[in-house]
């Protein structure tokens, strides 16, 4: 079996699964936000649950219209206190102590290897880095499991991608994943396990492996998924808040599809509008004027992610045409960005630094774009209209291209600086 069969079968009771069956599994963790949450609620209370499954494997992170921004954003995030209180949950997170959920969690070592997670978010696929199965569901499935503690599954089939080379200076886990997105298309994983292995994934930090299971889905994956080693023993061992199990894929698992990729021959990359299959090198976009830099998101607003933006923008200001707003993903890491003086670094060269939120990145707050505006983001999505005006547009890219670009005010590399 592979990973996912494995992490799927323990959680079914069985002792061995195949791809295309149909199971019912126990969850280890449920996740909602204050966009997905009211819904859930309002499903929970009409199927008459009288209580949650477990007070401390339900977590509602409002983050999305976060501090609220209007009105609709109030009541929504109101819906999820008050029922947090009600129930006695030990997983709610209020401005002050929420972050970016997918940063979140794993920070506070509420994921860990051999879960399985369900998040009414789609972005949930990004705790496959610590060796977990996790995906999104419907809130209405979020509902459910809230009230029963289980979920059914259509068990996916696999699809190995397999990475080696050396990586190209400012080349990270977001290059590699745009740069696999662009090869097999938004659709080229649907509802298949996405796992990412080789040299080069053994040698990826964590940050970087979160980027990549962070976007599986926008390739139509169920999930992405990394074997667990010694990089997230390294992670989880100091944070973990449960007992963990780390799962192998079997050398004879089946395979419905396998690719390997040459990182020596993967540049840095940018998916340009409106699919974030559309990629093609930075280098050639050159002549791409920018109004607007986002560093941030569930997928690089963590600490390193601003640690490589701080570099490449230190000593430099941000282009006068363009404004660049940084997000750090959680309290923990604003913090330690604070001490390490990479938010003085921001400030110093005029950008703006938010509060964390999820904001810009659907289009929510805190970053919308106008009609004609074009920006360069470390988000997840670039659809029509996903920041703001419809006929804006959304450049994806890695914390270093897009703090180079903030300098150059146009879609530009570290080595045009001379980094």
């Amino acid at each position: 079996m592979t990973i996912t069969e494995k992490i799927l079968a323990a959680h079914s009771g069985k002792e061995e699964i195949s791809a295309g069956e149909l199971i019912n599994a126990r969850v280890d963790l449920i996740l909602a936000n204050d966009i997905t949450a009211p819904i859930a609620i309002q499903e929970f209370k009409k199927i008459g649950a009288k209580d949650v499954f477990d007070k401390n494997k339900v977590a509602f992170v409002p983050d999305h219209f976060t501090p609220q921004k209007d009105i609709k954003a109030a009541e929504q995030c109101k819906i999820l206190r008050e029922f947090s209180k009600d129930y006695h949950l030990g997983l709610y997170f209020e401005v002050g102590r929420m972050g970016i959920e997918h940063a979140l969690l794993p920070e506070q070592g509420l994921v860990v290897p051999g879960d399985l997670v369900i998040g009414a978010d789609s972005h949930t696929c990004t705790y496959g880095a610590l060796g977990a199965f996790a995906t999104g569901v419907g809130s209405t499935d979020v509902a459910a499991a809230m009230a029963t503690g289980e979920c059914w599954f259509k068990v996916p089939e696999s699809m190995k991608f397999i990475y080696y080379g050396k990586l190209n200076k400012w080349v990270g886990g977001k290059d590699l994943i745009l740069h696999t997105i662009g090869d097999i298309g938004v659709d080229g994983a649907l509802y298949r396990a996405m796992e990412f292995e080789g040299e080069t994934i053994r040698n990826l930090p964590m940050y970087g492996r979160l980027t990549m299971c962070n976007m599986a889905i926008e390739a139509g994956g169920k999930s992405g998924i990394i074997i667990p080693d010694s990089i997230t023993e390294e992670y989880v061992k100091g944070r973990a808040k449960r007992s963990y199990e780390f799962y192998t894929s079997d050398s004879d698992a089946k395979y419905v599809e396998i690719r390997e990729y040459d990182c020596s021959k993967i540049p840095l990359t940018v998916s340009c509008p409106h699919l974030p299959s559309n990629t093609k090198p930075a280098a050639e976009l050159f002549e791409i004027a920018i109004d607007q830099v986002v560093v941030g998101s569930c997928t690089n607003g963590r600490l390193e992610d601003l640690r490589e933006a701080a570099q490449i923008i230190k000593g430099r200001k941000v282009n006068p045409n363009v404004r660049m707003i940084v997000i750090p993903a959680t309290q923990q890491i604003y913090k330690d960005a604070m001490k390490e003086g990479l938010l003085d670094i921001f400030i110093d060269a005029e950008a703006v630094v938010s509060t964390p939120t999820c904001g810009p990145c659907l289009g929510g707050h805190m970053g919308i774009l106008a009609k004609g505006e074009r920006a360069l983001a470390t988000t997840n999505r670039n659809f029509v209209g996903r920041m703001g005006h419809p006929e804006s547009e959304v450049y994806l890219s890695n914390p270093a291209v897009a703090a180079a670009s903030a300098v150059l005010g146009r879609i530009g590399v570290p080595e045009e600086l001379g980094l």
